[in-house]
């Protein structure tokens, strides 16, 4: 299966904390893991795992954050795709408290692929199946051309004016900015998902009823939830282009999810497909 991520990169630092500090506090953390993450990069590692090799569409700066980026992902089974900005390659840092749960800051301008860059968009509809995480209304239009394409619901405004149809859009039930209105697309994609960390999740297939799914069980104890719901995305495109029952690719998706939780960092535990056997 041939598979792409439409999307961002932040080179990301991850700290281990017993809490996450008020306002006034001074905390002490080691730095657990560190490198190329944000929704587009951890799909496309993800997808990279599940279909052998993942092309990836983003824009990198012209600093050593990118190029560091850029040879990370490039182990890691990722065909790095990227337009080259005169601008900082946006970085990010990640508190995780016990539990595993986690708090990002981003630092800089999020740094995205547009149509004008010279990037190859007529080869789009090569792809059995594309992800789509930050650019413009004219590259998700673009991404169309693919037999399966899945958005994330922060991007709800450019899949507006993109006026396209999807065939998912994954959001989270409890983070605000992937809240799904309905009301912003003229029609509803064939399956929306809306995950709710350890209580699994539920999904709506062509604007129908709510049908609740349960969480994976995960393969060792929680230790980093950075990256899970990104893997979860990454999984559902390449379940939807895999198997004939939505259901299926819901709960495919969710077993990757749980995996990214059960390591440090994004991808030392993320789930190669024969796996998931």
């Amino acid at each position: 299966m041939k598979v792409a991520v439409i999307g961002h990169v932040e080179w990301t630092r991850i700290a281990r904390v017993d809490r996450i500090p008020i306002s006034g506090d001074i905390a002490h953390a080691d730095v657990s893991w560190e490198g190329p993450a944000g929704g587009g990069a951890v799909a496309a590692v993800q997808l990279a795992k599940l279909a052998s090799k993942c092309a990836f569409f983003t824009a990198l700066g012209d600093d050593l954050p990118g190029s560091n980026a850029r040879a990370a992902l490039e182990s890691n089974g990722v065909d790095v795709l990227a337009a080259i900005r005169n601008a900082p390659t946006r970085e990010a840092f990640a508190l995780i408290e016990a539990g595993g749960e986690r708090t990002t800051t981003t630092l800089g301008a999020r740094l995205q692929p547009s149509y004008c860059d010279r990037l190859p968009w007529d080869r789009l509809e090569e792809y059995d199946a594309i992800y789509f995480s930050a650019g413009d209304a004219t590259v998700l239009r673009s991404a169309r051309a693919s037999a399966t394409l899945v958005v994330t619901a922060r991007e709800m405004a450019t899949a507006t004016a993109a006026e396209i149809f999807l065939d998912a859009v994954v959001g989270s039930s409890r983070d605000r900015d992937e809240a799904y209105d309905p009301s912003m697309l003229s029609a509803p994609p064939t399956v929306l998902v809306a995950t709710d960390g350890s209580y699994g999740g539920r999904y709506a297939i062509r604007g129908g009823p709510w049908i609740p799914y349960a969480p994976a069980a995960l393969p060792g104890p929680a230790v980093d939830c950075y990256g899970a719901g990104d893997s979860f995305a990454a999984a559902l495109t390449f379940g939807l282009a895999r198997f004939d029952e939505i259901s299926s690719a819901v709960e495919f998706a969710a077993r990757c999810g749980a995996a990214c939780i059960a390591g440090a960092g994004p991808f030392s535990r993320q789930l190669r497909l024969d796996e998931l056997a």
